[in-house]
């Protein structure tokens, strides 16, 4: 019987604090993410970027957002535990998307553009 009401009480602070315990998880399961996936990161550096990650979302305070937001960081451990991602998207998260060319950083190209200079990749 006490263990049920130990369960049970285990199971609504749970619910009390779901960003921390969200957070944690993924605290738990980075060392193991980044063996998996032979990212050459220090832990200590990825969970850096991922309170990064959680520190940009802070300011929401409706409680139906923090839920969605919640489940589908739980989606987000899931998928990346049973492999549905590949080295690149956990990258771009860790890296905070600086691989992303913006429209300043694409060349601009004239009508009279030969075809070498609209195929240099410099």
């Amino acid at each position: 019987m006490a263990s049920l009401q130990l369960a049970t009480n285990a199971r609504k602070m749970a619910y009390a604090n779901p960003v921390p315990t969200l957070y944690r998880a993924i605290a738990k399961e980075l060392p193991r993410v980044l063996t998996i996936y032979d990212i050459d990161l220090p832990v200590p550096e990825a969970r850096a970027g991922i309170r990064a990650l959680f520190q940009g979302n802070a300011h929401i305070k409706d409680e139906r957002v923090v839920d969605m937001l919640v489940e589908k960081g739980y989606m987000e451990l899931e998928e990346t535990l049973l492999h549905y991602k590949q080295k690149s998207h956990l990258l771009r998260i860790f890296e905070g998307f600086k691989h992303q060319s913006t429209g300043a950083d694409r060349k601009k190209l004239g009508r009279d553009s030969t075809i070498d200079e609209q195929f240099d990749r410099a």
